[in-house]
């Protein structure tokens, strides 16, 4: 086990589920149908969960979190803005979300590659987040 190893996929995983609330949050005011409102709600109640798991164990390593990348989090902000601007459905929200849900899977694993030798239990978080992602595509699509 690497301490190194270990905040650093921590603190992806925190800059991740920081982008995953902030997509949320980019986007609530503007769905319509009440069990997909409610299904954002909870994956951002989980999103909040794993973040609280993530910055508990970099206070073990008396390490702090990570901010998103502002160049990636802008792009994300702008493609909603403008893919909404466009065609406000929640349609469009669930294909929005389903892109930054399959880009955060794939730079999730590519951070679990990276990190092999990080703790099983930061390991397990960027593992749950992974697992949330690709649920999240797969509920999207009804949405679709």
């Amino acid at each position: 086990m690497s301490e190194k190893e270990t905040v650093n996929l921590l603190r992806e995983c925190d800059a991740g589920i920081k982008m995953g609330i902030s997509a949320i949050d980019d986007v609530m005011s503007h769905v319509k149908n009440k069990d997909f409102h409610d299904k954002m709600f909870g994956y951002k109640q989980e999103y909040l969960s794993l973040q609280s798991a993530a910055l508990t164990l970099l206070d073990k390593h008396n390490a702090g979190g990570k901010d998103p990348d502002a160049l990636s989090k802008g792009m994300a902000w702008m493609k909603t803005t403008f893919k909404l601007g466009i065609n406000d459905t929640d349609a469009s929200i669930a294909d929005i979300m389903t892109d930054g849900c399959n880009m955060g899977v794939k730079t999730l694993n590519k951070f679990l590659n990276e990190y092999r030798d990080a703790d099983d239990d930061a390991i397990d978080i960027a593992n749950r987040l992974v697992e949330l992602g690709e649920r999240q595509v797969t509920e999207m699509r009804r949405y679709l």
